[in-house]
């Protein structure tokens, strides 16, 4: 089959490579524009195009693809039989989704109509869910609203990042990929209608990444640590520095006491303390802190303007006082 392949990211380079190498022709691939990245502002391209330049593959770069007729038009004499769309970053409008002969298909990284939206993988983690997979859809013009063709549905690890998440979603959505592929192509490939009963996975942002002691849970705590790795991490201040965590886990009250039997005289004041209090902190005990309806253990952290590491290996050459609190 004639495909045009559009998307951006690692994630989206996996469904490409999984359909070239199921055979089909992709005739051109669509990407963002390079971006500069690092200290140097180098111009980075998208691990979609470095693939397609690796196989000698047409690539288009346009900075906008709505009401750009020199674009839509240079598709159209593509003359594609099927686009697929594999988080692309950008909603397709009607003129293009009306150019090949089988439709566009999209692979989203959710079980639809759950999460709709830019960020499937990242929701599903910072909400603690146990179950999520993902979905292949016909596209429409409305965001993530097409009739469904295939799922695949996958636990969550209570431990798991967003990046392993979506190293592991990304194989699947591959796979299922050219799975669907075939079906359209053997006119199998079903058509599932939504429903209005969905959920929208907004784009996240930094003021989210503040971690809010006070008000927040242990495990809520845990799922925003989980769900902002390797994006951009949770932090607290600590004497108005911020701290990075990357990865901790949880205890209740009982089970803080049971380790450290020396709390057991003192369980009434522990369990009143104000929540981001350090209750421990050196390299051989560890980094714990009071937070609402639990406690977390920090096992991986970041200093500021400092690389990250094990809990361990920074209280060695960080003093944090218990007692004192991260705000």
């Amino acid at each position: 089959m004639k495909i045009l392949f559009m998307g951006t990211p690692d994630f989206a380079q996996e469904s490409l490579k999984c359909i070239y190498e199921a055979g089909h022709e992709i005739i051109a691939v669509v990407t963002n524009p390079d971006k500069p990245k690092g200290r140097g502002m180098k111009m980075i391209a998208s691990p979609v195009k470095e693939f397609a330049l690796e196989k000698n593959i047409k690539v288009y770069q346009p900075e906008k693809v709505k009401k750009n007729e020199e674009f839509i038009n240079e598709i159209k004499n593509l003359n594609p039989e099927l686009i697929c769309v594999v988080a692309y970053g950008k909603i397709l409008p009607k003129e293009i989704l009306d150019i090949p002969k089988y439709g566009c298909v999209n692979v989203h990284g959710s079980l639809l109509p759950k999460y709709r939206g830019a960020a499937p993988i990242q929701w599903a983690v910072l909400n603690g869910d146990k179950v999520t997979g993902v979905t292949t859809m016909y596209m429409a013009e409305g965001m993530d609203t097409g009739d469904m063709i295939l799922k695949r549905e996958v636990e969550i690890g209570e431990d798991e990042t967003t990046g392993e998440l979506w190293d592991r979603l990304s194989k699947i959505g591959g796979e299922l990929l050219v799975e669907t592929v075939r079906q359209i192509e053997a006119g199998t490939a079903p058509r599932i209608k939504q429903g209005d009963d969905f959920s929208m996975a907004p784009m996240l942002n930094k003021e989210m990444a503040k971690i809010d002691w006070e008000n927040k849970s242990a495990a809520e705590i845990k799922n925003l640590v989980r769900g902002l790795n390797p994006i951009m991490g949770a932090y607290a201040l600590y004497e108005g520095k911020k701290i990075k965590f990357w990865k901790v886990e949880t205890y209740s009250d009982n089970e803080i006491i049971e380790m450290f039997p020396d709390l057991k005289e003192y369980e009434d004041r522990f369990k009143d303390l104000p929540e981001g209090t350090i209750l421990f902190s050196d390299s051989k005990t560890g980094l714990y802190i009071k937070a609402k309806d639990g406690n977390i253990k920090v096992l991986e952290i970041q200093g500021e303007n400092a690389k990250r590491m094990s809990a361990e290996d920074f209280l060695r050459g960080t003093f944090l006082c218990a007692g004192m609190y991260f705000e």
